[in-house]
């Protein structure tokens, strides 16, 4: 685990690790970062301008996942969810990109199963905007 930012607002590091191991088997680093960190990066490696919610970089059989606090934190709220299932959701995105899943159906239901034995709610349907 390394912050970039306060841990304020940020899940502990065991529900971290818990979401990305149920996500996969592997070696990871996540890394909480600042707005302005995580634009760079998006610009650096997506030719991006903006800070984005999550970035994974795979390395083999290990690889990074950055989280942006700030992104993650404005998205849950304007999602109605709170911060702690938002993260979950995005450790566990992240975490399967790393093994190799791409965006589609395939990837969101092994997301809404992985959620689902955290307690968390389908992150792509409206009744996740209910709080938790």
């Amino acid at each position: 685990m390394q912050y970039a930012v306060p841990r304020r607002g940020v899940p502990g590091v065991a529900s971290l690790r818990a979401w990305a191991g149920a996500a996969g088997a592997m070696p990871v680093t996540i890394r909480v970062v600042g707005r302005a960190e995580g634009r760079r990066l998006n610009a650096r490696y997506r030719k991006k301008a903006y800070a984005t919610n999550v970035l994974s970089f795979p390395y083999g059989a290990t690889g990074d996942i950055v989280l942006c606090h700030p992104v993650i934190a404005r998205e849950a709220r304007a999602q109605g969810k709170s911060v702690r299932a938002h993260y979950a959701h995005l450790v566990v995105h992240g975490m399967l990109h790393l093994r190799g899943y791409a965006h589609g159906r395939g990837m969101e239901a092994r997301e809404i199963g992985l959620l689902r034995r955290f307690g968390f709610r389908n992150p792509y349907t409206v009744e996740s905007a209910r709080p938790e």
